[in-house]
C-alpha cells in the first residue's frame, strides 16, 4: 500500500490513547508519519527531540512509522510527506466540535488531503497529555496512562 498519512499532534507526552490511533493508523496507510508538533503557546515537559525519540522508540516493530518534527500547519506538513490522509484521535463530542471545524479549513487549503477521525477506545478517552502532565507534576503514579519508559522519564524530568 502506498497511502501516506500524517498523524500530528504535540505528543507531551506520548500516552496509550497516542499509541492506540498510531497502532491503528498504522494499518491504514503504507507509510505513517508521526508529526510532532512545535506549538508556541504551550510549555512542553519533553523538549522536541525527546518527544520524537520516544515516539520512535514507542513504535519501533508497529510498521512503517516515522517520527518527524515540525512547524506551522499540519496541512502543509502533510503536503510536504505527500499525505493523502490526515488522522485525528476523538475522545469526546467536545474533541468533534472542534476537529470538525479544523478539518473544513484544512479540507478549503488542500483538498486532496482527507481528515480521518479515529474514535479513542473507551478505556482510553479520559487519558489527555494535560492531565497526565498534572498527575506527574502533583506526585501521582501515571504508569496506568504511558508506557514504563515515559512513566521514568517523567518522574526524572520532574525530580522525583
Amino acid at each position: 500500500m502506498s497511502r501516506v498519512g500524517i498523524y500530528p499532534g504535540s505528543f507531551d507526552p506520548l500516552h496509550f490513547g497516542h499509541l492506540s490511533i498510531i497502532r491503528r493508523a498504522a494499518r491504514m496507510v503504507g507509510r505513517l508519519v508521526v508529526g510532532v508538533a512545535v506549538n508556541p503557546s504551550k510549555s512542553p515537559l519533553f523538549d522536541l527531540d525527546q518527544r520524537v525519540a520516544t515516539i520512535a522508540r514507542e513504535t519501533a516493530g508497529m510498521g512503517a512509522i516515522e517520527a518527524v518534527p515540525f512547524t506551522g500547519l499540519a496541512i502543509a506538513f502533510a503536503r510536504a510527506h505527500g499525505a493523502t490522509l490526515l488522522i485525528r484521535g476523538l475522545r469526546s463530542g467536545t474533541d468533534l466540535d472542534y476537529e470538525d471545524q479544523m478539518a473544513g479549513m484544512n479540507a478549503a487549503m488542500a483538498p486532496e488531503v482527507e481528515t480521518v477521525f479515529l474514535l479513542a477506545e473507551p478505556a482510553l478517552r479520559p487519558i489527555a497529555s494535560s492531565l497526565v502532565r498534572d498527575v506527574a507534576r502533583l506526585g501521582g503514579d501515571v504508569t496506568n496512562f504511558v508506557p514504563s519508559a515515559v512513566a521514568r522519564e517523567m518522574a526524572a524530568r520532574l525530580g522525583r
